[in-house]
């Protein structure tokens, strides 16, 4: 029994170094995951912030471009009120006019 035990001893010696070399390298394995995890949350957050950083400044600049566009728009609608206003003022005048002159033609046919 001696000799058939000594190979099973000597084998489940060596497995079980094997195991603890495994545990350790697995332990390992898991620290530096985690270290890896722990410093990709780390970019993340920074890239994150970095990008809220651009989103904002975008955002900012897109909000002064729209009041320098609606600024022009009110300014081409205020020039659109005026030219309404002259047109509407010389139809009015030409519409005043346009009697007078239909009635002097008139007077001057009649007077020949």
């Amino acid at each position: 029994m001696s000799d058939s035990a000594q190979p099973e001893t000597a084998a489940f010696n060596e497995l079980q170094v094997l195991v603890v070399r495994l545990a350790e390298e697995l332990a390992n394995f898991r620290r530096r995951a985690h270290a890896a995890e722990a410093r990709l949350k780390e970019i993340e957050g920074v890239e994150a912030s970095a990008a809220n950083l651009d989103v904002a400044a975008r955002c900012a600049d897109l909000e002064k471009e729209n009041a320098r566009l609606t600024a022009k728009l009110e300014t081409a609608n205020s020039r659109a009120r005026q030219m309404l206003e002259r047109v509407r003022f010389l139809r009015q005048q030409a519409q005043a006019a346009a009697p007078a002159v239909s009635g002097a033609s008139a007077g001057a046919g009649g007077d020949r």
